[in-house]
């Protein structure tokens, strides 16, 4: 396995500050990021990779680059990889067959959905015996948990929508328990724990070197320092 070091989080968190002006740069860094973690455990070449809850084109061009099959998926049919061919569908009920694709991989979709584990469900059943599951979230009380209204929504989230809208003249895009939700790293470590059916080949934060995963160890500290859970299973 490659070694993910502090300068791997540095170039990381330098991308995450361009997110609102310069989306491009934030979301290429990512997908590489993105494909690189997954060739460390399968190959991609002519795999059929499901991405739940699709979005910036980055993540389409960077699995495209490795030959992988990519098929975008997303409620919102104006999402730019899914108007060019995509499936548009709730990730709650996936128009897919059982065992049915290679991979499956999420980025920062259970942090907005209203049932994460239940989801979560859907993209193991459609994954075939051997495929992997990826799949990452930003914690409810990860510093960008609130996400544009972060780091206030430590004082609640009403309380930190309420002083966005004040500020910025118009409501945050993320609505607490409407479009965003308390999602926590336990939740995801005991539903992956609870699976008989998949081996968790990763758990560890995200964006941090790779010596950061015993932090998952210490409850509580975790919800706060993870800033973003990773998850990687193998079907049985």
């Amino acid at each position: 396995m490659s070694g993910r070091g502090i300068m791997r989080s540095v170039r990381l968190f330098r991308a995450f500050t361009l997110e609102q002006s310069r989306p491009e740069v934030f979301y290429g860094a990512l997908a590489a990021d993105s494909v690189a973690l997954l060739r460390e455990w399968t190959a991609l070449q002519d795999r059929i990779v499901l991405d739940v809850g699709a979005g910036p084109a980055e993540f389409a061009r960077a699995f495209g680059d490795v030959g992988a099959r990519y098929v975008p998926l997303d409620k919102d049919p104006a999402v730019p990889s899914v108007r060019r061919g995509g499936l548009v569908a709730e990730a709650e009920r996936l128009p897919l067959a059982d065992r049915s694709v290679d991979v499956v991989f999420s980025s920062n979709l259970l942090e907005h959905v209203a049932e994460p584990e239940e989801v979560a469900d859907e993209m193991v059943r459609v994954v075939r015996p051997g495929g992997l599951v990826f799949l990452s979230y930003t914690n409810w009380l990860s510093p960008w948990g609130g996400h544009e209204t972060s780091p206030w929504h430590w004082l609640g989230g009403e309380r930190a929508a309420a002083r966005y809208s004040r500020r910025e003249g118009h409501p945050p895009k993320n609505r607490i328990d409407d479009t965003l939700f308390r999602v926590s790293v336990d939740q995801g470590l005991r539903w992956a724990r609870s699976r008989q059916d998949v081996d968790v080949l990763a758990a560890r934060p995200r964006y941090l070197p790779d010596g950061a995963e015993h932090l998952l160890r210490v409850p509580g500290l975790r919800e706060i320092v993870t800033w973003n859970l990773l998850l990687i299973l193998r079907r049985k």
